[in-house]
C-alpha cells in the first residue's frame, strides 16, 4: 500500500525527550521564578545570576525539544541542538540507526557523518519505523534508472 502523497514529508521530531524537556523546561522557568522572588534579603546581583541560569537551563531543554528534521522534494533540513544543515538527498549515503546508537546517523557522499537527534532510541518502535522511513525517503530520492 502505497502512502498518500506528502505523507512520508511529515518532519522527524523526538517524542519522549520533547515532551520530557519541555516539563523540565518550563518546571525550572516557574522554579527559577519563585526562588529569585523568594530571596528578598539576597544581592540584587545574585538574584539576577540565579535567573541567568535558569534560563540557561530552561533554554537548553527547548532547544533539546525542538530538535527537527524536515525532508522536502530537494534534501532533508536537520536542526540539532547548535548545529542546522542542509543536505541534498544526493548528499546522503547511508542511514545508520544500529544497537548501542542514541539516535539515527547519516552517512555523507563526503565521507562525513552527521547525527539525527529528531529520531531518538528512546523513542523505541516508533524511532525504528522513522529511521525506516528516513532510508526510504533517501532510497526514494536517490534512486537511479541502472544498478550501479
Amino acid at each position: 500500500m502505497t502512502p498518500p502523497p506528502g505523507a512520508d514529508d511529515r518532519p522527524f521530531r523526538p517524542r519522549f525527550a520533547r515532551v520530557v524537556n519541555l516539563v523540565i523546561g518550563g518546571a525550572v522557568l516557574v522554579l527559577t521564578a519563585l526562588l529569585v522572588g523568594a530571596l528578598t534579603d539576597v544581592p540584587w546581583g545574585d538574584r539576577v545570576g540565579i535567573g541567568l541560569v535558569g534560563l540557561a537551563v530552561a533554554w537548553f531543554c527547548w532547544r533539546e525539544a525542538a530538535v527537527v528534521a524536515r525532508p522536502d522534494e530537494a534534501g532533508l533540513t536537520v536542526r540539532n541542538l547548535v548545529v542546522r544543515r542542509r543536505l541534498a538527498w544526493a548528499q546522503i549515503v547511508d542511514v545508520r540507526f544500529g544497537e548501542g546508537r542514541p539516535w539515527v546517523q547519516l552517512d555523507l557522499a563526503d565521507g562525513d557523518t552527521l547525527a539525527v537527534m529528531a529520531i531518538q532510541r528512546a523513542d523505541g518502535a516508533a524511532a525504528r519505523q522513522e529511521a525506516r522511513r528516513l532510508a526510504t525517503l533517501v532510497a526514494r530520492h536517490t534512486a537511479t534508472g541502472h544498478d550501479d
